[in-house]
């Protein structure tokens, strides 16, 4: 019996031939990353009850300052700051103010067949370029600095097979929501999300990396797609080798197989105050908004970046409408003023923010009030995620909040995209 791509990163990983779903395996890590989240209760789980003297691989182990750039509070720029004395004493490599953690982390370390752990839910992101990325806790995260390695249940996998285009107007974006409301938020608890098919060798890898980077929204261990030449020219271009060109066997076993044609899909909303709560943006009903957001470790990259400008050039944001849009990383920034987009963005009265998790956080950027509703192409819309818990938060589509910044309302893009 063969395996998934998922079973061989974990079998690699632990020494193995063969890994089974359900078996319990001791992985050594290839990476591991943490932010400003929780960092600062590692450091002091790591020093005070570990009482470790060095991490297990100055090289691999990654600090990024993402989550509250700059620092809102003295509460919190005591926490950067022990980051940084912290990676200054083992010699990590540490990041501040250059982006989300993830896209930092696809850009400078991800190569495929890596396992890597983080100390964020969206570590499931770097499946978009074949590497088997899964969130821990900071006890686990712990644990990891200190060995490399982790314990942990091989997951079972479920494959989606993707065929047929993404017609005008709908993206990648649509299409993961579309699958989180059709299976719901616990539709592949501690399993692997494998996309396939057709449709997923014409995917960028911006289009990969959303789809990876919200499985965990449906309770995945991770997402993966099998890497190609695409992944590899990436990779190579950005100085790194690729490790290993995993692919699924072709007798591999899925608990399930799901299908989906790409030509079908419209664009899609989920709807407050879960992420699995979807519906066809038609279907949505009159909805005004008070803010839009563009950014988030989901859907901040050049692509959408672009796709925004599109819609909003030469137009107005509605004068009760507060949009941002907060560049994934500076590469992007730099990037999208290259193109022209950032001046686009800035004459339609948009407002553009530094390269964080900003609003998708809620904890130091565009804060929604009591009664306010706010349209976002964040991770989560849960009761309070992005301020006032009395506030509501959709999630769409970069092309869907773009066009409801200028009509007020929520607003299916189709009608703007040239």
């Amino acid at each position: 019996m063969g395996m998934t791509i998922g079973e061989k990163i974990l079998a690699r990983a632990s020494g193995k031939d063969i890994v089974k779903p359900g078996e319990i395996i001791t992985a050594k890590v290839d990476l591991c990353m943490t932010n400003d989240a929780t960092t600062h209760l590692s450091i002091d789980i790591f020093e005070q009850q570990l009482k470790a003297e060095k991490v297990f691989d100055p090289q691999k182990v990654v600090l990024i300052i993402d989550h509250n750039v700059p620092a809102e509070s003295a509460k919190t720029a005591e926490v950067h700051k022990k980051m940084r004395l912290f990676s200054q004493k083992h010699h990590l490599p540490f990041y501040e103010g250059a982006g989300i953690c993830h896209q930092i982390m696809v850009e400078d370390f991800v190569v495929p067949g890596q396992l890597i752990v983080a100390a964020d839910s969206h570590t499931c992101a770097y499946g978009g370029l074949g590497a088997l990325g899964t969130g821990v806790g900071c006890t686990d995260f712990t644990s990891v600095l200190s060995t490399g390695e982790l314990w942990l249940m091989v997951p079972e996998s479920l494959k989606f097979v993707l065929e047929g285009d993404l017609r005008s107007g709908i993206y990648a974006r649509d299409l993961i929501l579309k699958i989180i409301g059709d299976i719901g938020a616990n539709g592949a608890n501690y399993k692997i999300m494998e996309f396939g098919g057709s449709a997923v060798k014409k995917f960028t890898l911006d289009d990969r990396i959303v789809l990876c980077n919200m499985a965990v929204e449906a309770g995945a261990k991770s997402g993966l797609i099998e890497p190609d030449e695409q992944v590899v020219n990436y990779v190579q271009a950005a100085g790194r080798q690729a490790m290993d060109l995993l692919k699924s066997d072709e007798d591999a076993v899925y608990e399930k197989i799901y299908r989906y044609i790409l030509d079908e899909l419209e664009p899609m909303v989920a709807r407050p105050h879960f992420v699995d709560n979807v519906v066809p943006v038609s279907k949505i009903g009159e909805v005004m908004i008070d803010q839009g957001f563009i950014g988030s470790c989901n859907n901040g990259r050049i692509e959408e970046l672009r796709v925004a400008a599109q819609i909003l050039k030469g137009q107005n944001v509605d004068p009760l409408v507060k949009l941002f849009i907060s560049p994934a990383s500076k590469e992007v920034f730099r990037q999208a003023l290259d193109e022209g987009l950032i001046d686009i963005f800035v004459a339609s009265g948009a407002m553009v923010l530094n390269p964080n998790c900003s609003v998708c956080w809620g904890g130091c950027q565009g804060v929604i009030g009591e009664g306010e509703t706010l349209i976002s192409t964040g991770t989560r819309n849960f009761k309070g995620r992005a301020g006032h818990a009395d506030s509501s938060v959709y999630l769409a589509s970069a092309a869907t909040v773009a066009a409801s910044a200028l009509t007020g309302k929520i607003t299916d893009p189709r009608r703007f995209v040239r």
